[in-house]
């Protein structure tokens, strides 16, 4: 494994311990509390507070695991309602983003699922008032297309992250923030394929094609 590879895998590493703080330290802050209350009400509350926390950590590490990692449990091809759960559930508790999904493919090969992933994730990210967010998947001539569009009243996005996808970015310029964008083009590139981008007022599509 190269240094950069290394670099890499750190940072995504980094990006999923930041995004899995908040779950995990409120199931913590849950379990002082119930340790300490004796109110049955109140414990019934924070038991449901875990609940939560307990379901939002879960679904992180399954999105993460087939986002980022070798996804060991899936074969080459992984079935198009595995990236559509995963997301649906990303987005479950926030009621300000509303998910439309066309999938014309019943299944993907798995370098097209991640690249799915990570770009509906920056399109969820990218939606800090909430919105819309447009997914699309096919198979088309052998290749897989996809096109995540994120519409809302502030689409915020970051162009470093662009640069990224543009396969741009500067080594100096890699962090947890911009390694899936570099991690998604790299594996782009490496399938004889790309990534675009278009960002406009309140709307930011993005869309990959990648050879079979």
């Amino acid at each position: 494994m190269t240094d950069q590879s290394l670099d890499l895998a750190s940072l995504l590493c980094s990006r999923l311990c930041h995004d899995l703080l908040s779950p995990v330290g409120a199931l913590n802050n849950g379990l002082e509390l119930l340790a300490e209350e004796r109110d049955p009400e109140m414990r019934k509350r924070c038991m449901e507070l875990l609940e939560q926390s307990a379901r939002t950590s879960a679904d992180k590490l399954k999105f993460f695991r087939l986002a980022f990692g070798a996804a060991g449990g899936f074969g080459d091809t992984v079935s198009v309602e595995e990236p559509k759960a995963l997301i649906d559930a990303l987005v479950a508790g926030n009621e300000r983003i509303t998910l439309n999904w066309n999938l014309g493919a019943p299944v993907l090969p798995k370098p097209a699922v991640k690249v799915l992933l990570n770009l509906a994730h920056i399109g969820i990210d990218a939606l800090v008032r909430g919105g819309t967010l447009d997914i699309g998947a096919e198979l088309r001539d052998g290749a897989a297309e996809i096109v995540i569009r994120a519409t809302g009243a502030k689409v915020v996005f970051d162009p470093v992250i662009g640069k990224a996808l543009d396969g741009a970015l500067d080594p100096g310029e890699l962090s947890s923030r911009t390694a899936p964008a570099h991690m998604i083009q790299q594996l782009a590139a490496s399938l004889g394929g790309g990534l675009q981008y278009a960002l406009s007022d309140g709307a930011l599509v993005m869309g990959a094609v990648l050879p079979g």
